[in-house]
């Protein structure tokens, strides 16, 4: 039976048509365009779902369902997304005005959840616990428990980045000090590379950047790390030791069969993961066990978001969401 799955980004909007081999078969998207009016979103990706089921051929009641991964607060109870900062939205009735536009069900989840879940059920689900980390503009997460979406009692679980690891320490978006995301997101590694040519004229950084300090994005403290550059290999060392020190709390806390790095500073690749895994074993209350957490990179890209969001409303009418 095929599903569609939408992700809801602060950018664009995007859509895909899914088999059950979890296959895209065809997508398409339009701009977010926010802030606007949750119904205009809405009408939005109710004319994306009519899109994909004409360019296939598809009568809409034939369609399994519609899942959305929303970048905020998931509602479970209610169906509101609340908190929608980067959409201008807040506690908007987003779920029902969906349901009663397409008139087929619709599961929705936070969008790091959506994404932990296209990654778990592409990878077999064959583990009975597992973790992704989003590491992007903040840092996202989702958890697998016992085989199903941990969203807790409000939709708003796994939010790792707004961990703290230091206390009292740099400021976060969220209001606390300290969080986790502030030092190990692709924002704060930016940041870091900033200060650093600030202090530093010398560094390939300012090269790769054609001189623009403004122009520097992780790739390019990677890119000049691997040509030697001292400055950017010492930024590197300090950033995957944040990294490590957050995803060993998370294992001591859950020990969940895998962990999994993904978002944008994980097309990093082994570059990442290495020392990643390097800094954070040790530090793992568990080391000397028989098991233990294996930490691999997300394989689905771009693409696990609106794979998951697709599987959402079977996982909803089996009452986990």
């Amino acid at each position: 039976m095929l599903r569609i799955g939408i992700d809801l980004g602060g950018t664009n909007i995007a859509a895909a048509l899914v088999d059950e081999r979890l296959h895209i078969v065809d997508r398409c998207s339009v701009k977010t365009r926010a802030p606007r009016p949750v119904e205009a979103l809405v009408e939005d990706m109710a004319q994306l779902v009519r899109l994909l089921a004409r360019r296939n051929a598809l009568p809409m009641a034939s369609l399994g369902g519609v899942g959305v991964g929303v970048p905020c607060t998931a509602n479970p109870e209610n169906g509101h997304i609340e908190d929608a900062n980067n959409l201008g939205i807040a506690d908007a009735p987003f779920l029902p005005l969906l349901e009663r536009a397409l008139e087929l069900p619709v599961g929705f989840a936070n969008d790091a959840n959506a994404a932990a879940w296209g990654e778990y059920i592409a990878g077999g689900g064959r583990e009975e616990s597992f973790a992704l980390m989003t590491i992007g503009t903040g840092i996202g997460g989702g958890l697998i428990l016992d085989g199903k979406l941990w969203p807790g009692i409000n939709g708003a679980a796994a939010e790792f980045g707004h961990m703290s690891i230091c206390m009292g320490g740099e400021p976060c978006t969220c209001g606390r000090r300290g969080c986790w995301e502030a030092y190990a997101s692709a924002s704060a590694l930016r940041r870091q590379a900033m200060d650093c040519m600030a202090r530093r004229g010398d560094t390939l950084l300012w090269e790769l950047c054609g001189g623009d300090a403004q122009a520097v994005e992780a790739k390019i403290v990677f890119d000049a790390a691997a040509m030697g550059d001292c400055a950017a290999a010492a930024l590197l060392d300090c950033y995957t030791t944040y990294l490590a020190e957050g995803i060993a709390n998370l294992i001591n806390l859950f020990q969940p069969a895998v962990f999994c790095i993904g978002g944008g500073v994980s097309h990093a690749g082994e570059r990442l993961l290495a020392p990643v895994r390097e800094k954070t074993y040790p530090m793992v209350y568990s080391k000397n066990a028989e098991k233990n957490t294996k930490i691999v990179l997300a394989q689905l890209g771009n693409d696990a978001g609106l794979l998951g969001a697709a599987m959402l409303e079977c996982h909803r009418r089996n009452r986990i969401l």
